[in-house]
């Protein structure tokens, strides 16, 4: 008997099985090269991790050293972040020269302090009398003693290294830096839309709350994939099964979703901070609880084209831009799940190829 291909198998049988539901249209085409977030022009994306002798964490280092749009949104209710009052928009400052998501929690932002170094050896930042001031925002995820030893978190150096191994290559997913210590892992997408810009998403994730919906053990964002790009199957009932009645989590007391979400299309600090927004409220449709007393769950908002130099961009425009951060965030979110390797070894049956 002719047998599917398993990529189309798993398409065809999680649709039947009635487990996928159709997001609302966005002018989405594919996703872009890397499916990362280097596919959004103007960024590039460095790692740096340690695990053993203590260690497991690290820090990732988003890139624009010429200076991008940025603001940020957070829904979490104990945040850790650094010059997040930068971005609100209606202030002097508009553009960053570097965002860094990391482990360590609060002890985490120090690794904003080696980006800084990094970027001003180089002569990137804003620009006063005497030199120029990187402007280098940060957000941190609580991933303290899980190597062992509370005192093993990122500092300065971490930042400096990381940004000294940025690239525009396809970003490392799984447990590489801000992703290296958390609970899931880290994941990126991206998707270029009809009128040729480009959205893309990167996310430490370190929820509280789950990914995955615990009735049909499928991760809750698998409905927003692309070309395939899961490539999962429906997970075998006993698996599901024995998932269910397994002793529940001693969750940590602290955690966080922490995230990043870019365009290359002209937008204005105001319209950043939306998209940022409308990304972090997306975050609900891919992991339940979210937003949690105990969760940090920041998005920053990145623009890599000059919105003074353009025509901007139409409403209608703008609202496809949103709703694409929104899914890119949700579609990081699983393959963080996926990369990270906790689902896998858990439904090995829903992996089929990718184990």
């Amino acid at each position: 008997m002719h047998t599917a291909p398993g990529h189309l198998r798993a398409r065809l049988s999680l649709a039947a099985a009635a487990v996928f539901l159709l997001p609302l249209s966005v002018g989405a085409q594919a996703p872009g090269r890397t499916n990362t977030l280097t596919d959004v022009a103007g960024i590039r994306v460095g790692h740096y991790q340690r695990v053993g002798d203590g260690y497991r964490t690290g820090t990732t280092v988003v890139l624009t050293e010429q200076g991008a749009t940025a603001s940020i949104d957070v829904q979490g209710g104990a945040p850790g972040t650094r010059e997040s009052d930068l971005l609100v928009p209606g202030g002097l400052v508009t553009q960053a020269h570097a965002i860094v998501l990391s482990g360590g929690s609060a002890y985490g932002l120090d690794s904003a302090t080696g980006v800084m170094r990094w970027l001003e050896e180089r002569g990137h930042g804003f620009a006063i009398a005497g030199g120029v001031v990187p402007i280098v925002p940060a957000s941190i995820l609580f991933d303290l003693g899980r190597g062992g030893d509370f005192s093993k978190r990122p500092d300065a150096e971490f930042g400096y290294l990381a940004a000294e191994a940025a690239s525009e290559g396809a970003v490392p997913m799984g447990r590489a830096g801000a992703g290296t210590g958390a609970r899931y892992g880290l994941g990126s997408a991206s998707v270029v839309l009809a009128n040729g810009y480009t959205v893309a998403a990167i996310v430490g994730l370190n929820s509280a709350g789950s990914p995955v919906n615990p009735e049909t053990c499928v991760p809750y964002g698998a409905f927003l994939e692309i070309d395939g790009e899961f490539s999962l199957l429906p997970p075998d009932p006993a698996e599901c099964e024995a998932a269910r009645n397994a002793a529940p989590r001693r969750g940590d007391p602290f955690n966080t979703t922490i995230a990043l979400v870019a365009t290359d299309a002209p937008m204005d600090q105001t319209q950043v901070h939306r998209m940022a927004m409308v990304a972090n409220s997306g975050l609900a449709r891919s992991i339940r609880p979210v937003h949690n007393l105990g969760d940090g769950d920041a998005v920053f908002g990145v623009a890599t084209s000059d919105h003074a130099a353009g025509a901007g961009v139409s409403r209608q425009e703008l609202q496809a831009i949103y709703n694409a951060a929104s899914d890119a965030l949700g579609r990081a979110v699983v393959h963080a799940l996926l990369e990270g390797g906790t689902y896998c070894a858990q439904f090995p049956s829903a992996c089929g190829d990718r184990r």
